[in-house]
């Protein structure tokens, strides 16, 4: 339940934070646009898996948790180290190549074992945010000379 409430908190930190930068409205989007409502949704989905957790907390008797309760922390851990791995080679790779290879780790952690899954579902995901990002938004990335 620990990692639901830190995430309900998360939420609520974040759209709290991005109400101090101009949130804009759909037609016009402002610096907090999208940290406003992605910590709405953080919230609400959040407070969704609490509820689901008191739910199934209160009619199964004692309360315990289920065996994967001890290597969801792990992999929470795995997913931040991969995250900051990630941020640290940002400038160095430049964005499109970073985001590959955070997918691709991210997909590894979570199970996906056939290279071939990984890696197009990593080309797919890093393309489609460089295209959101780069050509729609219009938001300068680091690129690291490749030109991407």
């Amino acid at each position: 339940m620990t990692p639901a409430v830190l995430l309900l908190l998360f939420g609520v930190i974040t759209a709290g934070l991005s109400l101090q930068i101009r949130v804009g409205t759909l037609r016009a989007p402002g610096s907090g646009f999208f940290p406003f409502y992605l910590g709405l949704l953080l919230l609400l989905l959040a407070a969704i898996h609490l509820a689901q957790l008191w739910r199934e907390g209160r009619s199964r008797p004692g309360g315990d948790q289920g065996a994967g309760a001890q290597g969801s922390w792990q992999r929470v851990l795995l997913f931040l180290g991969a995250t900051v791995l990630a941020t640290g080679l940002l400038t160095v790779l430049g964005y499109p190549l970073a985001a590959f290879l955070l997918m691709a780790l991210l997909l590894y952690i979570l199970g996906v074992r056939r290279w071939v899954h990984v890696v197009v579902i990593a080309l797919c995901a890093a393309g489609v945010s460089y295209a959101l990002f780069v050509r729609w938004l219009q938001i300068p990335l680091p690129m690291a000379g490749f030109g991407l």
